[in-house]
């Protein structure tokens, strides 16, 4: 069954004013911090490292080994799951923000809301 005109119009209506307020809170940046790829890799280094301190210490009986080993990758975990600082970088507005092809660092979501705003505007 189609659509009225009325019922067509505030479809889109509702699809602008919803598409406007997602891409606010897609763009918007949390708190300016995100995990950090070299800190996983360390931090995996480091639990690994711990890891096996820790099964030497319990092999051989020093039991500072295996304290020193448990140590080691409990740091190894607070540094890949810490996020890194990266300073707040200020938001452009809709009006003001350019139009910018997608590079191949943004992140998923930045690409799909790119596609859906050439979308909208081949319409």
């Amino acid at each position: 069954m189609p659509l009225s005109e009325q019922e067509q119009r505030l479809l889109d209506e509702m699809e602008r004013h919803l598409m406007h307020n997602d891409a606010d809170v897609v763009t918007a940046p949390r708190d300016g911090r995100s995990l950090s790829y070299r800190n996983i890799v360390y931090g995996t280094i480091l639990v690994l490292l711990g890891l096996g301190g820790l099964l030497v210490g319990v092999s051989v009986p020093l039991i500072v080994v295996g304290v020193i080993g448990f140590i080691v990758m409990l740091a190894g975990v607070v540094l890949a799951v810490t996020p890194s600082r990266n300073p707040l970088k200020a938001v452009p507005s809709d009006s003001a923000r350019p139009a910018r092809a997608p590079s191949p660092r943004s992140s998923f979501m930045d690409r799909m809301n790119d596609r859906w705003d050439r979308r909208q505007e081949e319409r």
